[in-house]
């Protein structure tokens, strides 16, 4: 019998992890927490080069400065808990911080999804139409797509956090997981789930498939414009342009939906926690790094701001 009470204003749960503190989780932890430095300086640095750097205000490094604010909140709402944890041996966490956690992670999850969706709609516009791409893009909308991704995404979240936080939950209060998500806390509820299962699918197929079917819609007509063009020169520059954000895209699709739309029976904790930690952690880390390393726009401003620092340090 389980000796945690019954009221949910009061308790929280129990977070196992996924490390032990064996030697080898002990170096696996610490590769997390490298991961979780990478990305958290990475991240803030490519929007610092954005925001300072005039070559960059453009569209795609405006989509690109929001994909990187998402992604630092996320691995931010994720990590610091997760280590806290670890490093103390509490494992617990409140039923408001596991509400908030749940908020924080649908709503960023949901907007970076939309985004990466929308811009592949951009890169279509920049090949397919590049004369019109000024009046097609303007800044006012740049500011709609991406408000109305954080909008949708913040709807997305409150839904999911409200609907999972009004459940009842007595019994055991262990997850098997490294942080809250919807899918695990569900399996603790004491009550009927299958309408929250149904909203929850139709949320994911809504929030995932969407904009999937925009990207797929996107680059069909980005290689149909590609397969036209006469110089492979242009070819080249303008496939090198949609590389970055299709391995972007890859990375996140791939884990989200492997996570979201995989039927229950198939679904072990296990396979969810790997897999959880490939897009909290070390896909926040890698968006920074394929769109610099890959950009030589951003590689230049990388530059002309580290030579700025090197003359003033020598002043």
């Amino acid at each position: 019998m389980s000796s945690y009470p019954q009221n949910n204003t009061i308790d929280g749960f129990i977070l196992l992890g996924i490390f032990s503190h064996s030697q080898t989780d002990l170096v696996l932890f610490s590769a997390v927490i490298m991961v979780f430095m990478v990305a958290l300086c990475g991240n803030v640095l490519l929007i610092l080069l954005i925001y300072v750097d005039p070559r960059l205000h453009t569209p795609m490094y405006f989509f690109l400065s929001q994909l990187s604010l998402m992604d630092l909140m996320l691995v931010c709402n994720i990590v610091p808990k997760m280590a806290v944890n670890f490093l103390s041996g509490r494992k617990s966490i409140s039923f408001v911080g596991c509400g908030i956690q749940i908020g924080f992670f649908v709503s960023l999850v949901g907007s970076e999804g939309l985004l990466l969706g929308l811009m592949a709609y951009d890169r279509y516009v920049a090949i397919s139409h590049p004369l019109h791409y000024p009046v097609l893009m303007s800044q006012r909308v740049c500011l709609q797509i991406a408000g109305s991704s954080w909008a949708f995404g913040i709807l997305d979240g409150m839904i999911q956090m409200v609907a999972a936080m009004s459940l009842p939950y007595c019994g055991s209060r262990t997850l098997d997981h490294f942080f809250c998500e919807v899918p695990t806390l569900l399996k603790l509820a004491c009550a009927d789930t299958s309408l929250f299962d149904t909203l929850l699918f139709a949320c994911c197929v809504f929030m995932l498939l969407l904009p999937f079917s925009i990207i797929v819609a996107s680059y069909a007509r980005i290689l149909g414009a590609v397969l036209h063009m006469r110089s492979a020169q242009a070819r080249k520059k303008a496939l090198a342009t949609c590389s970055s954000h299709l391995t972007a895209v890859s990375l996140f699709y791939g884990a989200a939906m492997f996570i979201y739309l995989r039927p229950r029976r198939y679904r072990t904790p296990n396979h969810d926690k790997v897999v959880s930690m490939f897009y909290t952690v070390l896909t926040p880390m890698l968006n920074p790094l394929i769109y610099s390393l890959r950009n030589r726009e951003v590689m230049g401003a990388l530059r002309k701001g580290l030579d700025r620092c090197r003359i003033i340090s020598q002043q």
